[in-house]
């Protein structure tokens, strides 16, 4: 009688968590499993893989747990084997090693597949096709300056671009290592001083997307976030023919005050010094480069101060 309580406290207490679980997903869905771009849907698809081929372990694990435990319970007139001589049997030993064994082998070939697909610095296949556009990034305390090198502007806190359109993403930082995030385009990537890092990211679709800093970085790093949205090719350079025509240009001056440690809003900038992003690389000695290319890759059109 004692069992029977004890085993339906557990099922009350396992439905508890499953409906809690299931509670807390209606609130906010699962942007990282919702891709508008191809580099997220193959992170999606090796989330999907990688979970599938774990699951193959710990379901059956799970299940034999609480069957074992149930079996061989204290009880009177049990009729579960008792062999307290047992030590060893062969099919055994190689079932529960040699799929463990089996599914990491696989899920190890896997990963490797999608890290060297998946390597941020290499051109997405859609470059081949069409033209990418380059976006220099800098991360700052605590704020996200961004460069467009070939439109001669610069915003905070927002970035838009052409939808089906590759974006070359060079990022540095002049601020304590970050971490750049459009979880619905891709996977995070680190800005740090003295380096440029490159990332490849494409949106198929317009909208407006989530971006974050996703490393901790002070008292205000929750506050670090910026939308990145993707429109037409159209809007886009409308976009950029208003900033031009109506926004203050971003001084060297400018520059200095802005990377004061300090919360921002968005702002738009008509131009910026030219080299500004390269100074920043440099600045802390010796630069490296992650992608085998100049830290002012595509700065043929820098935007110059006026």
């Amino acid at each position: 009688m004692r069992h029977n309580r004890v085993f339906k406290r557990l099922i009350g207490a396992l439905t508890l968590v499953l409906l809690t679980v299931m509670a807390s997903g209606c609130g906010e869905r699962l942007i990282v499993l919702d891709p508008k771009g191809p580099v997220g849907e193959q992170q999606r698809d090796l989330i999907y893989i990688s979970t599938l081929l774990c699951l193959v372990i710990i379901v059956p694990v799970l299940i034999m747990t609480f069957v074992i435990a149930w079996r061989y319970r204290e009880r009177k007139n049990s009729k579960a084997k008792y062999a307290p001589e047992w030590e060893h049997n062969n099919k055994l030993e190689m079932t529960w090693w040699g799929i463990p064994i089996l599914i990491i082998a696989i899920l190890g070939v896997i990963t490797v597949r999608y890290t060297y697909a998946l390597e941020p610095s290499k051109p997405l296949a859609s470059q081949g096709e069409k033209e990418a556009m380059t976006i220099q990034v800098t991360s700052l305390d605590w704020k996200w300056l961004f460069y467009y090198p070939e439109e001669g502007i610069a915003t905070v806190n927002y970035i838009r671009f052409p939808e089906d359109v590759p974006v070359k993403f060079l990022l540095t930082s002049d601020a304590p290592m970050n971490s750049f995030w459009i979880p619905q385009l891709g996977g995070q990537i680190y800005t740090m001083s003295g380096m440029a890092m490159t990332l490849h990211l494409q949106a198929d679709e317009p909208g407006k997307y989530m971006g974050s800093g996703a490393n901790f970085s002070g008292k205000d790093f929750a506050k670090m976030q910026f939308t990145a949205e993707a429109t037409s090719k159209a809007e886009f350079d409308q976009w950029v023919a208003g900033i031009k025509s109506k926004d203050p240009a971003l001084t060297e001056e400018g520059y200095k005050k802005l990377a004061t440690p300090g919360v921002s809003d968005v702002v738009s900038f008509s131009s910026f010094p030219k080299g500004i992003f390269d100074q920043t690389v440099t600045k802390y000695g010796t630069s490296h480069n992650h992608g085998n290319e100049p830290a002012g890759s595509g700065n043929s059109k820098e935007g110059s101060s006026r």
